[in-house]
Order: C-alpha cells, then sequence, then structure tokens
C-alpha cells in the first residue's frame, strides 16, 4: 500500500512538473513574461553581483532546497529535488526540440493567461503531495506552514518580491504585467488547491436509512453520524444520517439513494476543508 500511494504521488508530480514546464516553454519565455521566479531573481542579482544568471539561478535553487530540506521534513525535500530536477529538464528539452519557438498567441496578455493556468494547475498538483517545483515554491511552503498564510497568498508575496526589484533591469510595463500576473498567479493556485480538498456533507432523512447507512459504510468506506431527528410538523422522531464525502462518493451516493428511496430527503452542502482523522478508502488519513 504504501508503494503504491508512493508511485501514486510522483505520478502526480511528474504531471505537475510537466505542465508547469509547457507553461515556461511555451508561454513565458517566448512571450518575454516576467514573473516572480528564480530566474527572474537571478536576472535582477547579475546586475549587483559578479556572477551569471544561471550561476545565481542554480546557487538559489539549491538554498531553497536546503530551507525545504529544514522547515518542510525529509519527505518534501525529497519530492522537491524530483520535481526541480525534471521541472527544467522538460523546459531544457522544449528549447532544444523547438528553439526559437515565438509566442503563440502573438498577445502578451493571451500568453499570460495561459501560462497562469497551467503553472497554477502544476503548483497546486505539487502541493498536494506535500512537494514543489523548487525555487520561489519553497518559501511560500514555509509561509503557508509556519505562518498560517494561504498558499496562493504566500506564493503572491514571494513573486512580487521578485518582480517588483525588476524594475531595475525591464521598463515599467514589464513590470507591471508581471505584478498582476503574480498576483493572478497566486489567486488560481488558492482555487486549485482549495478544489482538491472540497468535499460534500451530506444529510439524509429515510425510511430506508439502514441500507442507506450500510452503503456509505461498506461500499463507500465512509463514516456516518447517526442523529435523532423531529419533524416539526408531525413530531415524529427518526434518524438522520450525515456524512462527509468527495464529489465522486457523492454521485454514487446519490444514484444509490434514488434507486433505494426515491421519496428520500438529503440536503447538501460544501465543504471546504476536512481537519482530523477522516475515513479515505477504510484507511485513516489525518487531512
Amino acid at each position: 500500500m504504501k508503494n503504491t500511494e508512493t508511485l501514486r504521488e510522483y505520478g502526480l508530480i511528474t504531471a505537475g512538473s510537466v505542465l508547469i514546464a509547457a507553461a515556461v516553454g511555451f508561454f513565458m519565455v517566448p512571450g518575454d513574461l516576467v514573473l516572480g521566479s528564480v530566474a527572474g531573481l537571478a536576472m535582477v542579482l547579475s546586475q549587483v553581483l559578479p556572477l551569471r544568471v544561471a550561476t545565481l539561478n542554480m546557487i538559489l535553487n539549491i538554498l531553497f532546497l536546503l530551507l525545504g530540506f529544514i522547515f518542510m521534513g525529509r519527505s518534501f525535500g525529497a519530492k522537491t529535488v524530483y520535481a526541480s530536477v525534471l521541472y527544467p529538464a522538460l523546459v531544457w528539452g522544449i528549447d532544444m526540440v523547438l528553439p526559437d519557438l515565438a509566442s503563440m498567441t502573438g498577445d502578451t496578455w493571451l500568453d499570460l493567461l495561459c501560462f497562469i493556468f497551467l503553472v497554477s494547475a502544476g503548483q497546486a498538483i505539487l502541493f498536494h503531495v506535500n512537494a514543489s517545483s523548487g525555487g520561489l515554491d519553497v518559501p511560500a511552503k514555509i509561509l503557508n506552514k509556519y505562518f498560517h498564510i494561504d498558499i496562493g497568498k504566500a506564493v503572491t508575496v514571494c513573486g512580487l518580491v521578485t518582480v517588483v526589484s525588476s524594475v531595475l533591469v525591464y521598463d515599467l510595463r514589464t513590470m507591471i504585467v508581471g505584478i498582476l500576473g503574480t498576483y493572478l498567479n497566486g489567486v488560481v493556485v488558492d482555487e486549485f488547491v482549495s478544489g482538491f480538498s472540497r468535499k460534500k456533507r451530506v444529510c439524509i432523512l429515510s425510511d430506508r436509512h439502514e441500507e442507506i447507512k450500510e452503503y456509505i459504510l461498506h461500499k463507500l468506506s465512509r463514516g456516518v453520524t447517526v442523529y435523532q431527528a423531529v419533524g416539526g410538523f408531525e413530531g415524529k422522531e427518526r434518524p438522520e444520517l450525515v456524512t462527509i464525502l468527495t464529489k465522486t462518493e457523492y454521485a454514487q451516493l446519490m444514484a444509490y439513494v434514488r434507486r433505494t428511496d426515491p421519496d428520500a430527503f438529503l440536503t447538501v452542502t460544501a465543504v471546504s476543508e476536512v481537519a482530523g482523522t477522516w475515513n479515505t478508502r477504510g484507511h485513516a488519513r489525518r487531512i
């Protein structure tokens, strides 16, 4: 089971790295977009230090990886090392195959939107498995853990520091585009991250509550809380089932309830986060 989970996590890290590399290789570089990143920070520092951009970029990435190991633990560091090696290798591959790639849209703002969508999705996938692509994602994750700043806002703060300093190297328009892009990147990352953890809280009143409870417990492998509810009109007491499900499990439950008791009364609310022990496929898991 542990090996399967590890393979799943590294599969997701690979997918996230591919998305980020595509965002950089197909939209950021061809579109001349300067957003908050280690590469941007290295370009600024190269103007005041006697070191080349590539050298500074490597030094900064190594520094941030060390910070990841120290503050986030060995697991975070190992996953981030894998992603931070794979991601630049993919970008390098894109550059080798398509060395003279021009802007795919011909418009700075469209390039920016496409970049934000892809890179935010990739970052959210990596954050979901406690990893990152390295660089400024590492201090962003540290801010998220120790100062309880939303991960999207942490990405924004780290990126804005770099983007604002880029005015020393680039023109004002480039800096403004970078600021807007970095802010939107943070907003979209938060949306993607919250999408991973979003659940459904389902309350059920049914004459066939025992069958429905058994289905939730043994088919969906989820917990159920049973309350005694009293009807306001008739004053009769009956069991109310309450459970927390993923979106896929919710769809399965709804299909089962429709078949089993079409007259069942259900209320459904969105749950943005589940804290504590939450039963996942029959195995206790900390969310």
